[in-house]
């Protein structure tokens, strides 16, 4: 390993640690001189910058950017170490050890290529280099996702199933995501064909819970629906491993008026036609086309926690939708991180809860802990990272459940 700036009767440095001090960052001193061997170097935030210019960075295959919480702080000068090293086509690893989500999209979007969570993983940063290095050796086509092919006049009357989280955190994309995914894998051959679609304008995490971009075609499509056909469509939509498609948020932060409920129920609309399930992930604040949402759905799952702030909007939930008219009987109450079985305690503030609010809690979710951090930080679903979850293991039975009850409803049809 290199301390200093490489010099030009060294070795070739092919890659360097960039961190406010590596040595609080002891693992990956040794995941890179395993991956590297002599090959690597370490510079300070500053010293990074300094480098870019010389010619030594010119055989730089990438960085890793490593940051804690106290770095964000540092924002700005993250995102210039970033975007220098994009501009001389260096690959940026960001390693991040208690690092808000809010900074971690703020620097996966200008640019880092990787993202890999501090401690780090056994062998994760190995494979992370191996992923850089590869869309270099591969064919164009295969670095980026396709779109997904649609067939025009198709008629699926597929069935929307809304997630709404009622207060900030309640796991409503986690949920979304994964209820999408199980749905997509219920059946071991020839399943259900599942859309999931993201309309959390603003602040949209479903694209960083599936590791897939971004893109502007999202707001050009949202932008035109009076236009919208089964190509536009198919364009926007991102496959996530040959099992699902997803229509992410857009790739800038836009209000939430933008869209009307019109163009809202385009977007339904194809979507159902094209798909047996329709899974959507809603912003938490209401909005004029959340009738629009409201009255597609077959089922409207409502996220809350066992806390005050959850019931106090629960109630307020509630009365808008009466004062509205619309139809609550859709609403199915969903309690995330619900107490274990054995305490008792807290299984009588959920009654009293419930009853306060006059509610029914359709579905108690349990507290999957960190696994659930880790498995959204790698944009995989649980069924991949943590199988054996139980958080998992509830949402796979709520998806057989909903599957079940759909197959019978067609069969009776």
């Amino acid at each position: 390993m290199s301390s200093v700036m490489p010099q030009p009767d060294q070795d070739a440095i092919l890659a360097c640690t960039v961190s406010r001090d590596v040595q609080n960052f002891d693992l990956l001193i040794e995941d890179m001189e395993t991956a590297m061997g002599e090959a690597w170097g370490d510079l300070g935030f500053a010293e990074a910058l300094s480098f870019f210019g010389q010619p030594e960075a010119k055989g730089m295959e990438f960085i890793a950017l490593a940051m804690d919480e106290e770095d964000e702080d540092n924002l700005p000068l993250m995102t210039e170490i970033i975007t220098q090293a994009k501009a001389r086509d260096i690959r940026v690893i960001l390693i991040a050890e208690d690092v808000t989500p809010g900074a971690l999209h703020s620097l996966l979007r200008q640019g880092a290529d990787e993202f890999v969570p501090y401690p780090l993983p056994e062998g994760e940063l190995a494979q992370a280099i191996e992923r850089i290095r590869t869309p270099a050796q591969a064919p164009a086509t295969a670095a980026a996702p396709q779109p997904n092919a649609l067939h025009a006049g198709a008629q699926k009357d597929g069935a929307v199933i809304v997630v709404h989280g009622l207060a900030g955190g309640t796991g409503s994309t986690t949920l979304a995501v994964n209820l999408a995914w199980e749905l997509a894998n219920v059946e071991k051959a020839g399943g259900p064909s599942v859309c999931l679609i993201d309309l959390d304008l603003q602040y949209g995490s479903v694209s960083t819970f599936l590791d897939l971009p971004r893109r502007e075609i999202i707001y050009e499509m949202l932008s035109d629906t009076e236009s919208l056909d089964e190509e536009i469509f198919g364009q926007a939509l991102l496959a996530y491993e040959d099992k699902m498609q997803v229509l992410t948020a857009p790739s800038d932060m836009l209000p939430l008026d933008l869209i009307t409920s019109e163009d809202i129920g385009r977007v339904l609309d194809i979507a159902r036609n094209q798909f047996d399930y329709v899974v959507v992930d809603m912003p938490s604040t209401l909005v004029q086309w959340s009738e629009t949402v409201l009255t597609s759905a077959h089922i409207y799952f409502a996220m809350l926690e066992l806390d005050m702030r959850s019931a106090q909007n629960t109630l307020r939930f509630k009365r808008a939708l009466q004062s509205e008219e619309l139809p609550i009987e859709k609403v199915r109450y969903v309690l995330n991180r619900a107490p274990k079985f054995t305490d008792i305690n807290a299984k009588s503030r959920v009654k009293r809860m419930a009853e306060s609010l006059d509610i029914s809690i359709d579905l108690q979710l349990p507290d999957g802990g960190k696994p659930i951090t880790q498995a959204n930080d790698h944009g995989m679903p649980l069924a991949e990272s943590a199988p054996k979850s139980p958080l998992r293991k509830e949402i796979a039975k709520l998806a057989v459940s909903i599957h079940n009850l759909r197959g019978s409803e067609s069969a009776a049809a």
